[in-house]
């Protein structure tokens, strides 16, 4: 019962810190953008969309975990399809992710 209980708060608090996370990588690429277009950076829109796609994946992390805390609470079969979607997914964006990366030039690199 307790063990259910800290798993079930652990899972609320992993997910919304991933929403957190994309929102807070959508408000910088806002103001990214914004600064951007009013001249006051010179950031480049593919350093911008790095920085965001970078917060993406950070935050579908911690989503992923929260499904993993999830599915240990009530493994039904329609958690483990969505836990499967969401971790396919994942490795889909980070390897094209990675791959854009790699195609960067050595200065540019994080």
């Amino acid at each position: 019962m307790v063990l259910e209980m800290l798993i079930g708060i652990t899972e609320t608090v992993l997910g919304t810190f991933g929403g957190l996370f994309i929102v807070y990588g959508a408000v910088i690429a806002i103001i990214e953008l914004l600064a951007r277009e009013t001249r006051l950076r010179e950031r480049s829109y593919h350093d911008i969309r790095w920085a965001f796609t970078t917060r993406i994946l950070i935050g579908l992390e911690f989503f992923v975990a929260a499904d993993v805390l999830k599915t240990i609470l009530e493994p039904t079969l329609q958690d483990l399809i969505v836990l499967g979607s969401l971790v396919t997914i994942r490795t889909i964006v980070s390897y094209f992710l990675g791959k854009e990366m790699s195609e960067l030039p050595e200065d540019k690199k994080v």
